[in-house]
Protein backbone atom coordinates (compact mmCIF):
# COMPACT_ATOMS: atom_id res chain seq x y z
CA UNK A 1 0.00 0.00 0.00
CA UNK A 2 1.64 3.80 -1.24
CA UNK A 3 2.31 5.80 1.98
CA UNK A 4 0.21 8.80 3.01
CA UNK A 5 1.16 12.20 3.07
CA UNK A 6 -1.24 14.59 4.60
CA UNK A 7 -0.57 17.46 2.29
CA UNK A 8 -3.12 19.95 3.75
CA UNK A 9 -2.18 19.36 6.95
CA UNK A 10 1.62 19.94 6.01
CA UNK A 11 0.60 23.11 3.78
CA UNK A 12 -1.67 24.22 6.75
CA UNK A 13 0.93 24.30 9.10
CA UNK A 14 3.77 25.61 6.85
CA UNK A 15 1.47 28.67 5.66
CA UNK A 16 0.60 29.35 9.89
CA UNK A 17 4.49 30.04 10.02
CA UNK A 18 4.97 31.89 6.73
CA UNK A 19 1.84 33.92 7.67
CA UNK A 20 4.08 34.57 11.72
CA UNK A 21 6.95 35.49 9.63
CA UNK A 22 5.53 38.26 7.36
CA UNK A 23 7.06 41.41 7.40
CA UNK A 24 10.61 40.00 8.14
CA UNK A 25 13.77 40.73 5.57
CA UNK A 26 15.10 38.14 3.14
CA UNK A 27 15.05 34.63 3.59
CA UNK A 28 13.38 34.76 6.74
CA UNK A 29 9.68 35.47 5.14
CA UNK A 30 9.62 33.19 2.73
CA UNK A 31 12.16 29.88 3.54
CA UNK A 32 10.68 27.72 5.77
CA UNK A 33 13.59 26.76 7.90
CA UNK A 34 14.80 30.19 8.36
CA UNK A 35 11.67 31.48 9.38
CA UNK A 36 10.91 28.76 11.86
CA UNK A 37 14.32 29.71 14.11
CA UNK A 38 13.42 33.20 13.30
CA UNK A 39 9.58 33.18 14.98
CA UNK A 40 10.95 31.28 17.74
CA UNK A 41 13.53 33.50 18.53
CA UNK A 42 10.93 36.44 18.42
CA UNK A 43 8.34 34.52 20.11
CA UNK A 44 10.50 33.99 22.81
CA UNK A 45 11.45 37.92 23.14
CA UNK A 46 8.10 38.97 23.25
CA UNK A 47 7.57 36.75 26.33
CA UNK A 48 10.73 37.47 28.05
CA UNK A 49 9.82 41.20 27.39
CA UNK A 50 6.09 41.07 28.12
CA UNK A 51 7.61 40.96 31.62
CA UNK A 52 10.43 43.25 31.12
CA UNK A 53 7.85 46.00 30.11
CA UNK A 54 6.01 45.41 33.57
CA UNK A 55 9.57 46.06 35.42
CA UNK A 56 10.11 49.39 33.48
CA UNK A 57 7.02 50.85 33.48
CA UNK A 58 7.45 50.49 37.31
CA UNK A 59 10.72 51.99 37.28
CA UNK A 60 9.40 54.91 35.47
CA UNK A 61 6.50 55.27 38.04
CA UNK A 62 9.01 55.40 40.48
CA UNK A 63 11.47 57.99 38.64
CA UNK A 64 8.26 60.27 38.28
CA UNK A 65 6.99 60.13 42.06
CA UNK A 66 10.90 60.75 42.93
CA UNK A 67 10.43 64.33 40.82
CA UNK A 68 6.75 65.18 42.22
CA UNK A 69 8.00 64.70 45.82
CA UNK A 70 11.18 66.29 46.12
CA UNK A 71 9.00 70.09 44.32
CA UNK A 72 8.10 69.30 48.19
CA UNK A 73 11.62 68.56 50.26
CA UNK A 74 10.10 64.89 50.44
CA UNK A 75 12.45 61.78 48.41
CA UNK A 76 10.65 59.22 47.26
CA UNK A 77 11.45 56.53 49.94
CA UNK A 78 10.18 58.49 52.81
CA UNK A 79 7.42 59.44 50.44
CA UNK A 80 5.79 55.97 50.15
CA UNK A 81 6.72 55.17 53.53
CA UNK A 82 4.73 58.02 55.01
CA UNK A 83 2.29 56.89 52.38
CA UNK A 84 2.06 53.11 53.32
CA UNK A 85 2.05 54.55 57.08
CA UNK A 86 -1.20 56.27 56.52
CA UNK A 87 -2.83 53.55 53.89
CA UNK A 88 -2.86 55.34 51.27
CA UNK A 89 -5.16 53.68 48.62
CA UNK A 90 -3.21 54.66 45.53
CA UNK A 91 -0.92 52.42 43.50
CA UNK A 92 2.45 53.52 42.06
CA UNK A 93 0.64 54.03 38.85
CA UNK A 94 -1.79 56.29 40.22
CA UNK A 95 0.79 58.46 41.90
CA UNK A 96 2.91 58.83 38.87
CA UNK A 97 0.12 59.80 36.84
CA UNK A 98 -0.66 63.11 39.50
CA UNK A 99 2.63 63.99 39.87
CA UNK A 100 2.71 64.65 35.85
CA UNK A 101 -0.59 65.26 34.94
CA UNK A 102 -2.20 66.99 38.11
CA UNK A 103 0.79 68.98 39.99
CA UNK A 104 -2.00 70.62 42.37
CA UNK A 105 -3.79 67.07 43.48
CA UNK A 106 -0.41 65.66 44.35
CA UNK A 107 0.42 68.58 46.17
CA UNK A 108 -2.94 67.75 48.18
CA UNK A 109 -1.76 64.21 48.26
CA UNK A 110 1.63 65.07 49.98
CA UNK A 111 0.07 67.47 52.40
CA UNK A 112 -2.20 64.87 53.44
CA UNK A 113 0.58 62.19 54.24
CA UNK A 114 2.62 65.34 56.10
Amino acid sequence: MPRSVNSVASRRRRKKLLKLAKGYWGKRKNVLTVAKHTIDKGLGYAYRDRRTKKRNFRSLWIMRINAGARLYGMSYSQFIGLANKKNLGLNRKVLADLAMNNPETFKAVVDKIK
